[in-house]
């Protein structure tokens, strides 16, 4: 056995016994090492680069890695092999998914207002913010000699004289009455004694007369009712801890998903998923290193404790929510695409793993295809597409791309093929948007010469989904590129490898915080027109066979973790989005998030993404005839039909 040491650039050492063969990415996933490997250890993305301080590995070298790197005895850890004892330093890039993402800030005025203009739309639709969950405080006579009636007994009749209904003193909860699991009954002798006979006990209700008491406590009590709202993105997972009284949002977090290890894109983990115990780890990399700490996290802020959490609600794609449940997830990607489930009835966190209040129950934005599911529903529902009359789309961007387009009368929906380019992946200096992320950009088109916005102000380490977007735009505005992606201009900034392949240097290595130059070559910018590609040719796909073409189009709403910095200019420029003014667009946050907060505080919400979700049309688009014309058509700068793109 050898002894790998992985010093972790900003952290602690980690030190795991190997056999000879292993790779250095197998051992670092068994040691719970972030490396960033989007292609989940394939070696075709080239990000899984660390360096070799001590010992040796074997395996060879990479394309992907440059001479100087070489001799600098830098490695990707997914075809470096154990030989014996090595040290190994992990750069703090590559823990930064997990840590320092850049996400939408939730607490800025601009998302506070999302969410007041998001219940004034609930409410004008004639829903109310009631997801029957309240709090009653209770007093009771004390028992006598004259008066034995059981505490559970004496608790419901009580209870119930105030709700107005009947107790089930049954205890069988069959729907006529007021009822008690066995979870709260255990609780109750003892808590009926330390208060006096007077308590505060939690209620929930449902559409029919009966109703549970879910926990009772101290009267004195006045931790808030909470509840959980989770958006489980393939890169990104948010989550809101809310008053379900109040609907008043108090804390708030956002982390990488610990799935990114396991692959950039949902294929990928599937596939890991197949693997032997792929299913408990990929449910184990979300439930137990993702959404555990984000937990931690947000009861810390609000001061409270998991156990007063008696209601979750989660909006995924259709592959993180098998991923989720721990159900295998293989026959989504493969013909006839049939996943496992649409929608689930209310379910008990601790099923999955997840420590809430004993008598918390979870529920789970419906899917409605194999690619699109219930961050799509719940973003449909926050854009209020189903109470629209005029025609528009919804264009949800991050490692996938969803598009829903109709209105109040029809909604349909599909999924692109964009692949990780939108998140780096694909992309030579690419990166997710964290610390370091190039996230802007504008070119001089007489000296060529770059000026750019760094994410967390620092010198650069690679480029980010919004900065590519902008790169590409500039590179081919100024005509340093022309509509194929190659490029049409020398100088300085633009260099040729020994293939002839032309790259454009952003910035020299010795102004980045890297061991490189942060730049866009020919094959970089040839897979983002792939997946720009993608997103447009998903969008005529769906309002075509209508009859419809892009002019019919009343409002284009961007969601999703890149949408929030994408300069729209520069995404019509290059043939991404419609050619439309301006005005038509908006960025409305993350809906997946702010559909699963109207589910979590809303039944009349709850049920209308259901509605939703039951009456939108999937389009399956690999089996959709003229979608890869469109696809093929759509890849060029902006795209082989100019007249889609007026100057």
């Amino acid at each position: 056995m050898s002894k790998i040491t992985f010093e972790i650039e900003g952290g602690e050492d980690v030190v795991i016994f190997a056999s000879p063969g292993e790779t250095l990415l197998s051992l670092a996933r068994k040691a719970n090492v972030a490396i960033d490997a989007p292609c989940s250890g394939n070696g075709s993305c080239g990000k899984c680069r660390v360096k070799l301080l001590e010992g040796e590995v074997g395996g060879g070298s990479s394309r992907h890695l440059t001479k100087e790197e070489v001799l600098d005895n830098w490695h990707l850890a997914c075809v470096s092999t154990v030989e014996g004892d090595a040290v190994v330093h992990v750069p703090d890039i590559a823990s930064a998914y997990k840590g320092r993402l850049k996400v939408a800030d939730l607490s800025s005025q601009e998302e506070k207002s999302a969410f007041e203009m998001l219940w004034r739309n609930i409410e004008a639709s004639g829903m109310q913010r009631d997801c029957g969950i309240k709090s009653i405080v209770v007093k009771l006579e004390e028992p006598t000699l004259d008066d034995t009636m059981p505490d559970n007994e004496r608790l419901l009749r009580a209870a119930a004289q105030m709700l107005g209904i009947e107790a089930d003193l049954s205890n069988c909860g069959d729907g006529t009455g007021l009822s008690m699991p066995y979870s709260v009954l255990k609780e109750v002798p003892v808590i009926l004694r330390e208060s006096g006979f007077e308590v505060k006990c939690i209620v929930r209700t449902d559409c029919t007369n009966a109703a549970e008491v879910i926990d009772v406590l101290l009267a004195s009590d006045s931790t808030p009712i909470c509840g959980l709202a989770v958006d489980v993105g393939t890169t990104t997972v948010s989550a809101l801890l809310v008053s379900l009284e109040t609907g008043e949002i108090l804390a708030k977090a956002n982390t990488g998903n610990g799935q990114i290890r396991y692959g950039a894109d949902v294929i990928n983990r599937i596939i890991e998923q197949q693997k032997p115990d792929g299913v408990n780890r990929l449910q184990e990399a979300i439930v137990r290193q993702t959404l555990e700490p984000l937990l931690e996290a947000l009861c810390s802020r609000a001061k409270i404790a998991p156990k007063y959490i008696y209601r979750a609600c989660f909006a995924s794609n259709s592959t993180m929510n098998h991923l989720l449940m721990g159900v295998n997830a293989n026959f989504l990607r493969m013909e006839p695409y049939v996943p496992a489930f649409f929608e689930l009835s209310p379910l008990s966190p601790s099923l999955i793993g997840l420590e809430l209040a004993p008598t918390a129950t979870m529920r789970i934005a419906p899917n409605i295809g194999s690619y699109v599911g219930g961050d799509i529903t719940s973003g449909a529902f926050v854009g209020m597409m189903w109470n629209r009359p005029e025609f528009g789309i919804l264009i949800d961007l991050g490692t996938n791309g969803e598009i829903v387009f109709g209105n109040s009368d029809f909604l349909m929906a599909c999924a692109c093929s964009a692949g990780p380019a939108f998140e780096g992946g694909d992309i030579s200096c690419g990166m997710r948007a964290a610390d370091g992320a190039v996230e802007a950009c504008k070119i001089d088109a007489e000296t060529m010469i770059p000026s750019y916005a760094v994410i967390g102000g620092e010198k650069p380490v690679g480029i980010c989904g919004s900065g590519i977007i902008d790169v590409v735009a500039e590179l081919f505005r100024t005509g340093i590129i022309n509509g194929k992606g190659k490029f049409n201009r020398e100088g300085d900034r633009i260099r040729h490898d020994e293939y002839g392949i032309g790259r454009y240097i952003l910035e020299f290595a010795e102004n980045t915080a890297g061991s490189r130059d942060v730049s866009i070559n020919e094959v970089d910018i040839d897979n983002f027109i792939r997946a720009k590609g993608a997103i447009f040719s998903a969008v005529m796909s769906l309002i075509t066979p209508l009859g419809f073409t892009t002019e019919d189009l009343e409002y284009v709403m961007v969601a999703g973790g890149i949408g929030s910095g994408i300069d729209i200019q520069n995404a019509i420029r290059i043939g991404m989005l419609p050619s439309l003014p301006p005005e038509k667009y908006s960025y409305i946050g993350n809906s997946s998030l702010s559909g699963a907060y109207a589910m979590l505080v809303s039944h009349d919400a709850e049920k209308r993404v259901h509605d939703i979700a039951r009456s939108m049309t999937y389009l399956e688009l690999s089996t959709q005839p003229g979608y890869m014309d469109e696809f093929i058509a759509a890849c060029f700068i902006p795209h082989t039909d100019a007249s889609l793109f007026p100057l």
